[in-house]
């Protein structure tokens, strides 16, 4: 398969190159797929949620900035311990 890339395309990936993350274009391009592949899973999961939460808004029902910081790094602490057992 040939793909053609714009300009502003071809410098990040040699940027990413040049930062010595990636061994090759082909790596930076199936890193970039992997990434939007996840961000696709992520938001086909979520778009529900995202739309419950900004009809709430929409009704008055939010959350108090505190609680949402609390919650958050709740999830964060979550994440992180998970990471490191992986």
């Amino acid at each position: 398969m040939t793909i053609i890339l714009q300009p502003e395309h071809d410098q990040l990936i040699a940027e990413a190159l040049r930062s010595g993350a990636y061994q090759s274009s082909e790596e930076v391009i199936k890193q970039a797929l992997e990434l939007l592949r996840e961000r696709d899973a992520w938001l086909a999961e979520n778009r529900a949620k995202v739309e419950e939460g900004y009809a709430a808004a929409q009704r008055g029902e939010l959350t108090d900035s505190d609680q949402v910081r609390a919650q958050m790094e709740e999830k964060k602490r979550a994440w992180v311990a998970e990471k490191r057992q992986a």
